[in-house]
């Protein structure tokens, strides 16, 4: 054909031309899509970086929030343990201390108790001591009216003896000298019972008297023997 027609050729030319043009085309769209799809990749890609960095980021600063969490948790228990052991010794002291408080009431009762005994033993002595005393009357009487007795009290305020004494001081002794003075003394002691504390002329059985009067509690009999032994001392 391009032989018998001429034009052939350039319509041959022409549509090569249009058809490599529509070629050209298509793939110059192809290259712009693929651009645009490379630029959207990369956008895409420097979104997902971007997201990933501010991600890690974050995670950074949990994961920094939680190590200060945990060690302030730490921290913490540390304090929980330490207010539990000083509770602890606490709830211990005031234990210990209701247990001295106890004591302490415990001892006071004893120590009301014993104060208790004690008044009522006094008393008893003192009723005891106020009974002797009385007996040291009558037998005052008794011996100063009959045998020339003559009954002193004196106040002795030295180291060894305190309180309340009676002289017996004894006459009508010594046949050359009638007027002469034997004396012994006494009182009575806390407990109750007589006490002999001296004697003049000194009498070698004296504690042997003292003895027997706190045996049979007779001050009339003891006087008597001990005037018999002024007797006895006077004839030698």
């Amino acid at each position: 054909m391009s032989i018998t027609d001429p034009n052939m050729n350039d319509r041959f030319t022409g549509e090569l031309e249009e058809i490599l043009n529509t070629h050209l085309k298509a793939y110059a769209e192809i290259i712009e899509t693929t651009a645009e799809l490379s630029q959207s990749h990369r956008q895409f890609v420097k979104s997902a970086h971007d997201a990933c960095l501010k991600k890690c980021k974050d995670d950074e600063k949990l994961f920094e929030t939680i190590q200060v969490f945990k060690k302030d948790l730490e921290q913490k228990n540390v304090l929980i343990k330490e207010k539990r052991r000083a509770i602890s010794e606490a709830m211990s002291e005031v234990q210990e201390k209701g247990m001295q408080k106890e004591d302490i009431i415990q001892k006071i009762n004893n120590l009301k108790e014993e104060q208790a005994k004690r008044k009522k033993l006094i008393e008893s002595q003192y009723k005891a001591n106020k009974d002797k005393l009385k007996n040291l009357q009558k037998a005052r009487l008794v011996f100063q009216d009959h045998l020339g007795l003559e009954i002193r009290t004196i106040h002795d305020k030295t180291q060894l003896a305190k309180g309340e004494k009676l002289q017996f001081v004894f006459r009508n002794i010594n046949p050359k000298d009638q007027d002469c003075a034997y004396i012994i003394t006494m009182g009575i002691k806390e407990n109750g019972s007589y006490e002999i504390v001296s004697s003049d002329p000194v009498l070698e059985c004296l504690p042997d008297l003292e003895s027997r009067l706190q045996e049979t509690n007779n001050l009339a009999a003891f006087l008597a023997n001990v005037r018999k032994e002024f007797v006895a001392v006077a004839r030698c």
